[in-house]
């Protein structure tokens, strides 16, 4: 990807008459003033640039989470809207005072929307007048990368996530106490995460930064019910063979695994809320371990369809684990690596392997559908 920002991105600082009358009087200058102003460009230029070396960060940082690698990244560019394609991938930028976040004052946290890489948190968010979200600070050092950007006539200090990657928009040396800068972003960039559901989206630890306690350690516990939360193409039939399973509980369809804020199922049939129709399992771990669930999912379903089961085509049909803790990762990372080398597919297993996320129960008439509907529509059934 080339490092310097397209001149589509129009993210700048605040206008001013002063500004635009320089831009008018540089256009009936004689050359020998264009000059002057040139030389003097330059001289700008480089100040600019030994502020902002191409793509610095802290490099005491420990907060910074590994790359996403290439695959990962094109699979979570397809959850997105293509102006969030266009601001993170090609260095857009969206209009002001018309964006998401502009003016949200909720506590809580933004966070990269291709990683989930925690970025900025409100406490350090103020309303600069640009009409685009502006903080005082990433929530880290190390979080973000900057480097100079030449696009357009005046240079300018681009950000980037750093796990990512991702164009946010620019910073300037204007913004209020104590550290005089503006990150100016831009919402299409950024998700964000109330502070009511950063514990449960695995922020909590940055609850404490914003006054409000974090959560407590969950108390050991002697029970042996757990939850797997799947996806594998429309719920109807992935929920009908699941609660077949002896130690399953109770089974629930729903959505998860996107950027919209409590979805119905006409927003999720889209495809641009980046949701999976998927079903949450409670089992007994005494029963049925949660390795054998996932070797019967994969059973059920083809894992090495990408974004499609059947006729249900688009990415609410993907194939994925939403895993609740390392040990749940790890077993996932076993059985998909399993039975991709088992041969039993022509093609490689394509299946995500991701953190849960907020799970949104689906409407009511989609609950056990093919237990009030029997005979009703399903794609799925159990490969031998």
């Amino acid at each position: 990807m080339d490092n310097k920002c397209r001149p589509t991105d129009g993210n700048g600082p605040p206008a001013s008459n002063k500004g635009d009358d320089m831009k008018v009087e540089l256009r009936t200058l004689i050359p020998t003033a264009l000059a002057v102003v040139v030389v003097g460009t330059a001289v700008l230029a480089a100040a600019v640039s030994e502020k902002a070396t191409p793509m610095t960060k802290d490099k005491t940082d420990k907060a910074s989470a590994e790359k996403l690698t290439a695959a990962e990244k094109t699979d979570r560019l397809k959850q997105l809207t293509p102006l969030q394609v266009h601001v993170t991938q090609e260095c857009g930028t969206e209009p002001p005072f018309h964006n998401e976040y502009w003016d949200n004052h909720r506590p809580g946290i933004y966070v990269d929307v291709v990683s989930g890489e925690p970025l900025f948190l409100s406490k350090d968010k103020y309303d600069s007048g640009t009409g685009w979200p502006s903080f005082t600070r990433p929530i880290e050092p190390g979080r973000v990368q900057t480097q100079t950007d030449s696009s357009l006539f005046d240079t300018r200090v681009e950000v980037r996530s750093t796990q990512a990657g991702s164009h946010l928009g620019h910073v300037f040396d204007d913004g209020p106490a104590p550290t005089g800068k503006r990150y100016c972003m831009n919402s299409a960039s950024l998700r964000f995460v109330p502070a009511e559901q950063m514990a449960a989206q695995g922020y909590g630890q940055y609850l404490s930064q914003l006054g409000l306690p974090a959560p407590a350690p969950a108390p050991k516990s002697t029970s042996t019910r757990a939850v797997a939360t799947l996806s594998g193409g429309c719920f109807w039939g992935v929920q009908e063979l699941i609660r077949k399973l002896p130690g399953v509980l109770d089974s629930k369809v729903g959505y998860t695994g996107g950027t919209t804020d409590h979805p119905d199922y006409e927003q999720v049939h889209t495809g641009r809320t980046g949701h999976a129709e998927a079903v949450e399992i409670t089992f007994d771990e005494a029963v049925i371990s949660y390795e054998s669930i996932l070797r019967y999912f994969f059973r059920l379903h083809d894992p090495t369809t990408q974004n499609r089961q059947g006729n249900d085509v688009g990415t609410q049909y993907r194939s994925a684990i939403f895993y609740h803790d390392d040990e749940q990762r790890r077993i996932a990372e076993k059985v998909k690596a399993e039975v991709d080398a088992s041969g039993k597919w022509r093609s490689k297993v394509t299946t995500q392997i991701v953190p849960a996320s907020t799970f949104y129960l689906a409407e009511d008439y989609h609950q056990d559908y093919l237990q009030k509907n029997p005979g009703g529509y399903t794609c799925h059934y159990l490969r031998d």
